[in-house]
């Protein structure tokens, strides 16, 4: 059974950081990987980056050059390390482990409970 654990969200000004982890057991990480999605108030849950079994990583155009995903496979825990954060990054975030379906698309499958993050001016 997988199991997905956030934490590390919490409430900073805008330009300061925060790092998420998120916990994963009973889960091998590989294929398709893992991803970081975050739901605002009002708004439907978007992805926010992703990283694949080979390291290859993608970001929503909105986080580029602010957040950096990671992975360490020895602790079985992705990281999300966000920089200058903006108001518009308030949200609770989600990790998901993704798998690959038979659209032949990578989509989440398996969700932690999340965790907010608010960030004020």
């Amino acid at each position: 059974q997988v199991q997905l654990v956030e934490s590390g969200g919490g409430s900073v000004q805008t330009g300061g950081s925060l790092k998420l982890s998120c916990i994963a057991s009973g889960y091998i990480f590989s294929g398709c990987g893992m991803g970081w999605y975050r739901e605002a108030p009002g708004k439907e849950r978007e992805i926010v980056s992703t990283i694949t079994e080979t390291g290859t990583t993608t970001y929503a155009d909105s986080v580029k050059g602010r957040f950096t995903i990671s992975h360490d496979n020895a602790k079985g825990t992705l990281y999300l390390q966000m920089n200058n954060l903006k108001t518009e990054d308030t949200a609770v975030y989600y990790c998901a482990t993704r798998d690959l379906y038979s659209s032949g698309f990578c989509l989440p499958n398996h969700w932690g409970q999340g965790t907010q993050v608010v960030v004020s001016s």
